[in-house]
């Protein structure tokens, strides 16, 4: 069977968050803000955010994100907080082999919600979606390994290390050769 024709959620739900898919249009400026409000961790970590962008960059990327959510090359949902509808952050299937099936996780928070396991929640429900529903039979999180709060949610979700890939990327800004830790279930 195609791809295309898997029954994917455009919304999942869990107890304190609602995850949903981009829209064709008008989530830039929250997602634009959380930016802002992140930069400085953000800056850190991921290369998108080595410069702040701009309210059409970040339109343009999340209506790219939502083609690539329908022709299914990556599902990206953007996390709210149920009740009172705050953006919490980002999370994502990246990387898909439908052939396999795999794929690898990515995500960031935005840092004022860091630190009261939202980000735990949200992989915790992705992973179930992946391996019960979507039926990948592999699915992995890579981080840098001095990034000790990302690597935290794979050990605490009961992912294996599969091992450090040294000098496996460059850091965030370029500049640097950093070790990659390897994290996946199946």
């Amino acid at each position: 069977m195609s791809q295309l024709l898997l029954d994917i959620p455009l919304q999942l739900e869990t107890e304190r968050l609602i995850l949903r898919a981009p829209r064709q249009s008008g989530d830039s400026s929250i997602v634009n803000e959380a930016i802002k409000d992140s930069f400085i961790e953000l800056k850190a970590w991921l290369p998108f955010a080595q410069k702040t962008p701009t309210v059409d960059e970040t339109e343009v990327n999340l209506r790219i994100a939502y083609i690539n959510f329908l022709k299914r090359e990556s599902l990206r949902y953007l996390i709210f907080r149920k009740g009172t509808n705050d953006f919490i952050g980002i999370i994502s299937f990246e990387g898909i082999n439908w052939d396999i099936p795999k794929c690898h996780i990515g995500y960031w928070i935005n840092t004022k919600f860091s630190g009261n396991g939202y980000m735990l929640e949200a992989v915790k429900n992705l992973t179930e979606l992946g391996l019960n529903q979507i039926k990948f039979k592999r699915i992995e999180i890579k981080c840098e390994s001095t990034n000790i709060k990302s690597r935290s949610i794979p050990e605490k979700l009961g992912y294996e290390l599969e091992g450090t890939l040294k000098k496996d990327d460059l850091s965030a800004d370029g500049n640097r050769l950093t070790d990659t830790c390897l994290y996946a279930i199946v």
